[in-house]
This record gives structure tokens, sequence and C-alpha cells, in this order.
């Protein structure tokens, strides 16, 4: 068994910011290809109103193609954490021999999970505004997973220059440009008061919020944004209904009451979605843009990225002398 801590993942996947979208693209391919394995991620939640809005979820997956892989994701998110000081979420991963099933890697999960997060949204920018680059985004939330976001998007498109953040706390985003300042300072970065101002100067937004239910809306928002709509939780019915829709994977992403879910609890149906990410990536699909609906991009966020990456991460260490081995891991 090798053990992979964090300080071993994080050196490994550092710098990598295109490798890493390369890699989550090929895993969007195989899995439009039906080349993968992704049962339905399993939600723990818990029934004392202390934990409300804690939640760990199991996410295994197997990609298959010319190196195959399997494991699962353990991934817990605790808000309450960041009052705290603590990080919302943290991680585990485990990869198993295809050969006979073993363990064969346990690694820290949460940078994996943050960085094939942020990949995939860079992803997402960069081909669904292929024909106009943007030069500015807004991030809403400002946490983990938009700085990450920031460094992808950064790594993914050259033209981009600056970045207005907003948070429901005005000194966490004064923190959080300080931050964006020192590890992304190709791309300005600038705390704003509000959030419609926000959505109405960028041509791209990303949500990376906690938002447990629906609170916006896109009107503000110039015809034609862009939105990476990566928390899952924050756009009204109305507004995905209204919107052209592009997921990672429709049976994921409509289940847990998440905005998508709740557009297919209205209509019965989900016309509204309309491509996936891999298909685009193959060109089996096309995006047809109307100037006047924004173009909002939802990723359930698929446990095969975290199994591609989390491969990628223990060749890496492997290579590099990198972790612990524990050769008596299965001993009686």
């Amino acid at each position: 068994m090798l053990i992979l801590r964090r300080t071993d993942v994080a050196d490994a996947l550092a710098g990598r910011e295109l490798e890493i979208i390369d890699l989550v693209a090929d895993a969007y391919r195989l899995h439009d290809e039906g080349a993968t394995a992704l049962p339905h991620s399993t939600f723990l939640r818990f029934p004392e109103e202390l934990h409300a809005r804690d939640r760990i979820i199991g996410l295994p997956a197997y990609r298959g193609g010319p190196a195959p892989v399997a494991g699962m994701k353990w991934i817990a998110s605790f808000p309450g954490n960041v009052s705290a000081g603590l990080e919302r979420a943290s991680a585990s991963i485990t990869l198993n021999s295809l050969e006979n099933g073993r363990p064969s890697a346990f690694l820290e999960g949460s940078v994996i999970s943050a960085k094939r997060t942020a990949a995939s949204a860079a992803l997402a920018a960069r081909v669904l505004t292929e024909q106009a680059p943007p030069t500015s985004v807004a991030l809403v939330g400002c946490g983990v997973i938009n700085l990450e976001i920031l460094r992808f998007l950064s790594a993914a498109l050259p033209s981009l220059r600056e970045a207005a953040l907003y948070d429901m706390d005005p000194a966490r985003a004064e923190d959080f440009a300080r931050t964006c300042a020192a590890e992304v300072p190709a791309v300005k970065a600038y705390p704003v008061t509000g959030l419609e101002d926000a959505l109405a100067a960028h041509p791209l937004v990303s949500f990376a919020t906690t938002a447990g239910a629906p609170h916006t809306d896109l009107s503000a928002c110039a015809p034609g944004t862009t939105v990476l709509h990566i928390s899952l939780r924050d756009l009204t019915v109305d507004t995905v209904l209204g919107s052209l829709n592009i997921v990672d994977d429709a049976d994921h992403v409509c289940r847990e009451r998440t905005s998508l879910h709740l557009a297919e609890q209205r209509t019965g149906n989900r016309d509204f979605v309309a491509a996936p990410i891999g298909a685009l990536l193959r060109g089996t699909a096309t995006l047809d843009r109307d100037p006047g609906r924004p173009v909002v991009y939802s990723p359930f966020g698929l446990g095969v990225l975290d199994i591609a990456l989390a491969e990628y991460v223990r060749e890496q260490a492997e290579r590099s002398g990198r972790g612990i081995h524990v050769d008596d891991f299965l001993d009686s």
C-alpha cells in the first residue's frame, strides 16, 4: 500500500494545470464513449439538527481506456469548519488493483478534489467561450474552490486579466483578494460589494458557494454570459429553464435537489439540458449559442475525475519516490 499525504499530492500537482485539464478532458471523452463505470454517489447525512448542513459523499468510479483504474473518493463537507478556521472539505481516495482488487494506494483527497473541480470548470470555460475569450471573470464565493478555479482559468484562458470577487462576508473577500494576488498574480483580483454589479460587469461567472437552495437569478448578467455553476444550488429553476445548459452527466446532476434536479421535478423532463461536456469535446454534439441566453455549465463532479487524477498522482509519486510504502498493510 502506498500512502500519499497532502504534501505529497500537492507537490505532485503543483504547476501542472494544463496537464490536469487535458487529463480531465480525456476522462470526459471516455465517459461519453461509455468506457467508464460510475454508480450514483452515496450521500451520508445525519439526523441531528446540529449536523443539518454536514454530509459525507462516497464516489466510486472506474475509468477504462488504455490505462484503466478503479477506486473511490470519500469526501466530507462540514461548512461550519470555516468559522472555526478549518477547511470546509476533507477527503481521502483509495485506488484498487484491477488484477486482484486489493487496495494499492491511499491518498489525501481534498487537493485532488479541488483541482479536478477547477480543471473541469476551466475546461468548460475554454470550450464554451472559444469564439469570444473573456478578459475578466466574477467569482462568487471566496473559498478554496474558486481560488483553484482562478488558477486554472489563468492557465486555460491567456486572455484573462481581471477577477471581481464577491462573498457574503466582505472581510472574507478582502482576504481572498490578497491570496489571489499572491497565488495568481497574472490576474488582477479585487473585491466587490454587490452581487448584481459583479454579475453585470463580466462575461464569465463562477459560482462556488455553500448554498443549499437556489438564491439568485442571472437577470443582472449581460446577454450571452457564460456561467460556471459549480456549487449547483445557486440558480433558480426559472433561470435554469431560461439558459442553455451544459452538464457533465445529466443522470448524476439531476439529483439531491440541485437546481437542475428542481427544474426536472417542475417540468417532468430534462429537455432543458443541451449537451454533456464530453459530447462537445468529442464533436458528437455542437453548441448553438443564443446571444440572448446565458450558457450555464453545471457539473456534478464525477468520481472518475478523482480516480483519474489520483492515478496520475500515484504514478508521479512512484517515479519521484514520494509517499510511504506499507508493505504489510494486508498481512494478518
